[in-house]
């Protein structure tokens, strides 16, 4: 969450060198409260709030009858309401919940191990490779991350792969023992004790207890159907501009965007860690931001998708790239709030409340479109990618590795840039240091100021980066990515790629 906006006192963020007072935790709690008592959904995913007298944790929007205050403990993640042995709420469903905003934000190597974590680091190498990715012991890892966010990364990989697990077991009709592997457990016996343990009903009894819509998508499902899912957001969202841009920047052969604005749909294809996928998305949210039927504030929405995937381990692994390509678990009231105070920025903020930052979905594919265009991009890929064992439609490759291109196509800045991708000179993965990988992609001959600034946006998730040229005003930090969409959206700011 930002520091912009946080219910009582300012964000954790500015106390990191100063001792925490009892009077500042009581007061800092009596906030959290507050957005517990009225249901604030803005606040879901910013921290979980634990019942002592029934053994659950729950989002902060919970509808379910408002706890005691002295019944009542919080946490910053809700793999640390586990860890504590507090069981996930069949109601308010809060494994589901969009991802904390201060992950995506920040910069330091809690920021950075959390979105590492999400992309499923921890599962495919384990706590040592996760240390390794952040230039840390894993002692050391461990220690920050317990003391910031209340769990380990073995813990908050568990939480994750308990939610993985949830969704197939919900919306698919796939064999428990498939799902247990597919979600990322060694064995279907630690399968069913996290499934136990988290939601206290074996996976069976979670299979019979989904709400009508996912056991109507199960009885529905076939092979070839995919996962659907729905990819939460907080508060307003503008699908528009997103759809927009993916549309001007749509690759063929990899990319494409069909139907009229408002009911687009966005497919691509992915390149994951144990096999490829097809993706699409479509524009209409799934409920409009702002007051909800029980006058709730912020009640946030989703979007509508669906995955398929030759290798079910990468769920989890796929959606958190979605969620980063289309910026789902930025915090739109702390953006809003910062930039609508400002006289230029306050009618299109006003004009387009909860406008997004876009990522990609693969970063060292984002700094080489950044750099060579759309129609190189395209040429690039009919030549070089790696054509799918089974096309869909218009979408018949991936984009060509940087390996691939760095000893194909060595000559030139894309040369250099490929080849800097491949050997791990330039890091864009989600725990790169964003100040290392900046420096890194300047030194790389060919790439001038203007598209590294695109790289650090996109590729990076930076929502504070302001590109060469007229001076972007201090007073939108940290939020000058977002800024500068609004210029573009209104037509005020050139194209910068």
């Amino acid at each position: 969450m930002s520091d912009f906006r946080q219910p009582g006192p300012p964000g954790r963020r500015r106390l990191d060198c100063v001792t925490r007072t009892a009077e500042y935790e009581k007061t800092h709690e009596d906030g959290r409260y507050e957005a517990v008592r009225s249901r604030d959904a803005r606040f879901d995913g910013a921290f979980f709030f634990a019942v002592e007298t029934t053994g659950i944790y729950c989002r902060p929007s919970c509808p379910a009858v408002t706890p005691k205050r002295h019944n009542v403990r919080f946490f910053p993640t809700a793999a640390a309401a586990q860890g504590s042995g507090f069981r996930a709420c069949r109601r308010c469903r809060p494994d589901a919940v969009p991802g904390s905003a201060d992950w995506n934000v920040r910069a330091d190597v809690v920021g950075r191990a959390m979105r590492l974590i999400g992309d499923g680091v921890v599962d495919r190498e384990g706590v040592a490779g996760l240390a390794v990715r952040l230039g840390y012991s894993a002692r050391q890892v461990q220690r920050q991350l317990t003391a910031e966010v209340g769990a380990g990364p073995v813990a908050l990989a568990r939480a994750q792969r308990a939610h993985t697990a949830r969704v197939l077991l919900q919306t698919t009709a796939l064999p428990v023992t498939e799902i247990a592997f597919a979600s990322g457990f060694a064995s279907v016996r630690q399968f069913n004790d996290t499934i136990r343990a988290v939601y206290a009903a074996t996976p069976s009894e979670l299979r019979a207890a989904a709400p009508a819509r996912d056991r109507a998508a199960r009885r529905t499902a076939t092979p070839t159907a995919g996962v659907p899912l729905r990819l939460a957001h907080r508060g307003p969202y503008q699908p528009g501009p997103v759809f927009d841009l993916l549309q001007r920047e749509a690759v063929a052969g990899i990319e494409e965007v069909s139907g009229a604005p408002g009911r687009r749909v966005y497919r691509r294809t992915l390149r994951l860690p144990y096999g490829t996928g097809i993706v699409a998305v479509q524009e209409w949210p799934g409920r409009p931001g702002g007051p909800d039927r029980a006058g709730r504030t912020g009640s946030g929405g989703w979007l509508e998708a669906r995955l398929h995937l030759t290798d079910l381990r990468d769920l989890t692994t796929s959606v958190q790239r979605l969620r980063r390509l289309f910026d789902l678990d930025a915090d739109p009231y702390a953006v809003d709030e910062r930039l609508g105070a400002d006289p230029r920025l306050a009618p299109l903020v006003a004009a387009r409340p909860g406008l997004r930052s876009p990522g990609t979905a693969d970063p060292d594919e984002l700094a080489v479109r950044a750099l060579v265009g759309r129609a190189e991009s395209e040429r690039l890929v009919q030549r070089y990618g790696k054509a799918l064992d089974a096309p869909c439609g218009t979408l018949t490759h991936l984009f060509p590795e940087p390996a691939v291109l760095a000893e194909a196509a060595p000559d030139g800045a894309p040369g250099a840039l490929a080849a800097a991708l491949a050997d791990g000179a330039v890091r864009l993965d989600p725990g790169a240091d964003r100040d290392d990988a900046e420096r890194a992609l300047l030194a790389v001959p060919g790439l001038d100021a203007r598209t590294v600034a695109v790289v650090r946006t996109r590729a990076l998730g930076d929502p504070d980066v302001a590109p060469p040229g007229p001076a972007v005003p201090d007073t939108w930090r940290p939020w000058r990515s977002y800024a500068l969409n609004h210029l573009r959206a209104a037509g005020e700011w050139e194209n910068d790629r």
